[in-house]
């Protein structure tokens, strides 16, 4: 079975503009999640698809692989591009956000092997337990709701599964974990990937404004693997100086123990 992984890398970001370029660690944060992606033992390449000229150029500096793509609304639009054009021998490809640059390879083996053990599913994705009701409410975390069988149901912005006669904090504070957080990373069999990226904007797609509900109103199975904890992404100047501070940290941490 071969499996890629596609990073999709845009230059402009609206709260972090040239994000994946910057590099005040002396390394651009495209290369970072590039360098963890390759560590994963289930895919046989690594690439990023980039209407970017400059973002190119960065990859192929550092050795990787860039494949050009035009403008779309989405990233899974632009690794459907380079999955139709460069990758015909792909069975299942991952979509792996390109601003998460301390993502565990060890998701991506698990995303891949979801679709491995689950033949009839087209497409897999992961979440987490959430553990703050501030989490629990905030529209930006989307949820998942799922069967006995790992499979999705629903995703949404609101806190779902909804308790109706009990409070989300009083819930957490008792240990119980029923609200997931769902995680960004997406594996699609090739041809429903193609498939699904030609279909057009779905009714609860456009509503909660979630492109994973295009596949679940056409009625495809989504697996759904839970993990312990989510890859810190990159949206904000303080999430990029937060992560700058971890790693400086941890190169004068192992200067120290080399010493």
């Amino acid at each position: 079975m071969k499996v890629y992984g596609v990073i999709p890398g845009r230059l402009q970001s609206t709260r972090l503009p040239r994000k994946l370029l910057l590099a005040e660690t002396g390394k651009p944060l495209i290369q970072y999640v590039w360098e963890s992606a390759r560590q994963a033992n289930l895919l046989a390449d690594v690439l990023i698809a980039t209407d970017s000229d400059e973002i190119a150029s960065v990859v192929r500096d550092f050795g990787g692989r860039a494949e050009m793509t035009g403008d779309h609304p989405s990233g899974t639009d632009r690794i459907a591009e380079v999955a139709r054009r460069s990758l015909t021998d792909a069975d299942i490809i991952v979509n792996i956000q390109g601003d998460e640059p301390e993502l565990n390879p060890a998701h991506i083996d698990r995303v891949v092997q979801l679709l491995i053990d689950d033949p009839q599913a087209p497409m897999a994705t992961l979440a987490t337990p959430l553990h703050h009701a501030e989490q629990v409410l905030a529209t930006s975390c989307v949820k998942v709701v799922c069967g006995a069988n790992g499979q999705a149901l629903y995703f949404s912005r609101a806190p779902i599964p909804h308790l109706r006669d009990r409070d989300v904090a009083a819930v957490l504070a008792a240990g119980e974990r029923p609200w997931l957080l769902h995680l960004g990373i997406y594996a699609y069999r090739r041809d429903f990937l193609l498939n699904i990226t030609r279909q057009p904007l779905s009714r609860l797609e456009n509503q909660e404004k979630l492109e994973q509900l295009r596949a679940i109103e056409v009625g495809a199975r989504i697996a759904v693997g839970v993990v312990d904890q989510q890859s810190v992404g990159i949206d904000t100047p303080e999430d990029y100086a937060r992560f700058v501070n971890r790693q400086l940290s941890a190169v004068s941490h192992s200067r120290r123990f080399a010493a």
